[in-house]
């Protein structure tokens, strides 16, 4: 098992960047795949980035490459989404996952419902 804590949000103005961070504790982080995911208000839970357990393989949704970049260390048991270019429609509570079923290039990772371990959230706010 593994908890997350997710930090790093805030206001920023369009065109800014934030760093979001996630803390993982408990056994055999370096096992598990990792994803981060956001929620806007009135709007579902939708996938923004996932890696694998090595760092190998990474997935972005398609709004956001070319803006956003994911890594993990695995002896600091951390995660980070770098978050660049930020627009309003990137305005969301953002959470990280760990631990999907199924191997990360698997669509149905894409979903919350794949994931089994969550963090509280951190919210990220745009201006424009």
């Amino acid at each position: 098992q593994v908890s997350l804590v997710e930090s790093g949000g805030g206001v920023v103005q369009a065109g800014g960047s934030l760093k979001l961070s996630c803390a993982a504790s408990g056994r055999h982080f370096g096992s598990y795949h990792l994803g981060w995911f956001r929620q806007a208000e009135g709007k579902e839970r939708e996938i923004v980035a996932s890696i694998n357990w090595s760092g190998t393989y990474t997935y972005f949704r398609d709004s956001v490459k070319g803006r956003f970049a994911v890594s993990r260390d695995n002896e600091a048991n951390t995660a980070t989404l770098q978050m660049n270019g930020l627009l309003p429609e990137d305005t969301a509570v953002y959470y990280c996952a760990a631990d999907p079923s199924r191997p990360l290039y698997d669509s149905r990772t894409h979903s919350p419902e794949a994931w089994v371990y969550w963090g509280q959230g951190t919210q990220v706010t745009v201006s424009s």
